[in-house]
């Protein structure tokens, strides 16, 4: 087979594969082998019939399709790794005549990637982002501790914005008592706005045992039409009150909810853990902010095909989500009432700017002639199998060739954004 470049217009590739006569006919006896179990012929047992018995028969194209099909399938990637296409498309292809005894043509279009033409990306300006962190960071941080280590304690005085207080309730509209608007001993912490705007205020000041009426309207959004924009009264029966007690910040509590022995030492180690929280988050703040600049830079006209399939994996991956809340798609879109095409218009800007900032980092990634070592191979691996519970080499062999390209794939890309960190220029 021989491969030839024609063109390329946009993201359309057109070339040409040429096949001789012995190409063809080699082909055709393949053909035959395979499918000659096909055929019964009067004198010979299934499968044994001559391939120009059959010919005579069907025809001397007989053969053709499937060797034509076959000569196609075995040659169209070797045609494009030696031009360098990256096709993202089922191609067209345009036969010329076929005549047995001879060679033939076909002219193949496909859509492929976009050449990405890079500008310069080296040295891009940003803006340091503050990592700092203060006393009052640590301390925000402990108190955080503290209340996640409190505990919840029953009072007797009048309830107060940040108590739980457990109640009963029905809620009326008129006279009517409503649907959906009626519990007993649900605990409710008031200034958590959680319920219907106005109604936990209301219950500031109730004493344990009080009953009291909470009058609420209704936002004009709210989910239930029948409801929405109405004014309800909810008959409130208060059962207790509870307030949560914090435990004092000293030695014993650091003891208490860790491994060291006084509250020094945990604020050292917090604060630690907090720089390191910080600077990662500063770094990659940057990175998305060299990223913006270099999209910003460059004009890249994508194939459709690509955004489509794009919005296909953000959908995917979407769905996982919702499936491991006993959710998918279907029942998702179906509750909100909503249709599936009018959220992929909607994420389609998205789905644009990650596939063209992929691009672009794949096209950094070759500039800057960006390999994956076999050592990051290997760590990524037993990070992996570590997280699956499997051996790295089972794991190795599960991704196959096409799992394993996408990891190296991914660490090249890593190495390419952590590149451009690298070189960019950091203003005060």
């Amino acid at each position: 087979m021989k491969a030839t470049f024609v063109g390329r217009e946009k993201n359309e590739a057109t070339f040409k594969m040429e096949f001789s006569a012995e190409d063809f006919e080699s082909a055709i006896q393949k053909a035959y082998q395979k499918t000659r179990g096909k055929f019964s012929l009067d004198g010979f047992r299934q499968g044994k019939a001559p391939r120009k018995l059959i010919e005579a028969k069907y025809g001397d194209d007989i053969f053709y399709e499937d060797a034509i099909n076959q000569l196609f399938a075995d040659s169209y990637p070797v045609a494009v790794q030696e031009m360098e296409l990256e096709p993202v498309d089922r191609p067209s292809a345009e036969f010329d005549q076929i005549e047995g005894g001879k060679g033939f043509g076909v002219t193949v279009k496909v859509t492929v990637a976009p050449v990405m033409e890079l500008k310069e990306y080296k040295g891009i300006k940003v803006k340091k982002i503050d990592s700092e962190v203060n006393e009052s960071d640590v301390d925000r941080d402990l108190e955080a501790l503290q209340k996640r280590n409190s505990r919840m304690i029953i009072v007797d005085r009048a309830a107060q914005d940040g108590d739980t207080v457990l109640i009963d309730y029905a809620g009326f509209v008129g006279e009517d008592q409503f649907e959906g608007g009626t519990a007993e001993r649900q605990p409710l912490t008031l200034g958590s706005n959680t319920f219907i705007p106005g109604f936990e205020e209301q219950l500031i000041g109730a004493m344990t045992g009080d009953d009291r009426d909470v009058k609420v309207t209704f936002p004009e959004d709210y989910h239930m039409d029948t409801l929405a924009g109405q004014e309800a009264i909810f008959k409130c029966k208060v059962h207790e009150i509870k307030e949560t007690e914090l435990p004092a910040l000293d030695d014993d509590f650091a003891k208490d909810v860790s491994e060291f022995e006084t509250l020094a030492e945990l604020k050292e180690d917090t604060k630690k853990k907090l720089e390191t929280t910080a600077k990662a988050k500063a770094e990659y703040e940057t990175k998305n902010a060299v990223l913006e600049k270099i999209y910003e830079a460059h004009e890249v006209d994508i194939p459709e095909i690509m955004v489509e399939e794009q919005i296909d994996d953000m959908l995917q991956e979407f769905d996982q989500q919702l499936r491991y809340q006993g959710l998918d798609l279907a029942k998702y879109f179906e509750y909100l009432g909503r249709d599936i095409k009018e959220y992929r218009d909607e994420i389609r800007p998205d789905a644009f700017k990650k596939l063209k900032t992929r691009l672009l980092v794949e096209a950094v990634a070759k500039a800057e002639e960006l390999k994956a070592s076999d050592e990051e191979i290997e760590n990524e691996l037993t990070k992996m199998a570590e997280q699956y519970k499997m051996e790295p080499d089972k794991l190795r062999e599960m991704m196959g060739i096409e799992g394993m390209s996408f990891l190296m794939k991914d660490i090249v890309n890593r190495r390419a954004v952590d590149f451009l960190f690298e070189q960019a220029v950091i203003e005060a």
